[in-house]
C-alpha cells in the first residue's frame, strides 16, 4: 500500500513543468531534519503531490517516488538524502493554500500547520481530497 506525500518547491528554481520535461528527477535540497526524516521514509510507488511555493502557493501536480532514499551525491554531508521522483499529471486546476486552509479535513496537514516544511506526509483521505479539489479523477 503506497504512502502519500507533499513536496514543496519554488517554481522559479524548479517547477512541476521542469519535472514533467525531465520525466524523472533527483529531489534534492532538503536540509530540515523533519523533512529529511520524511524523505527517508519514502518508498518506490508512493504517491506525491507537488506544491509550488512563492507567489503561487498551490498544489499543482502529481508525481511518484521512483527510488528509495539515498545519500545526496552532490553533498559531502552524509545526513543529506535524496529520492528520485517520476512526473505524473498536472492537476487540471491548481489547489491554492487559501482553499486548503478553509477545509477542516486539512486542519492537521503539515502544509497548514508547519509552513516551512518541504517534505510532509498526507493521509490517504487528504491526498484524495486534494486530487478532487484539483479536478483530477
Amino acid at each position: 500500500m503506497p504512502n502519500y506525500w507533499i513536496v514543496k518547491t519554488e517554481p522559479s528554481t524548479y517547477s512541476f513543468d521542469d519535472l514533467t520535461r525531465q520525466k524523472t528527477a533527483v529531489w534534492d535540497g532538503v536540509k530540515n531534519n523533519l523533512a529529511l526524516k520524511h524523505l527517508r521514509q519514502m518508498k518506490p510507488g508512493d504517491r506525491v503531490l507537488v506544491y509550488h511555493t512563492g507567489d503561487e502557493k498551490a498544489v499543482v501536480g502529481v508525481a511518484e517516488v521512483a527510488s528509495e532514499a539515498y545519500p545526496d551525491p552532490k553533498q559531502k554531508d552524509p545526513k543529506l538524502a535524496v529520492v528520485d521522483l517520476k512526473a505524473g499529471e498536472r492537476l487540471p486546476r491548481p489547489v491554492p493554500l487559501a482553499e486548503i486552509k478553509k477545509e477542516r479535513a486539512f486542519a492537521d496537514l503539515a502544509l497548514v500547520r508547519i509552513g516551512r516544511l518541504s517534505v510532509m506526509p498526507a493521509s490517504p483521505d487528504q491526498y484524495k481530497r486534494l486530487l478532487v479539489l484539483g479536478g483530477s479523477k
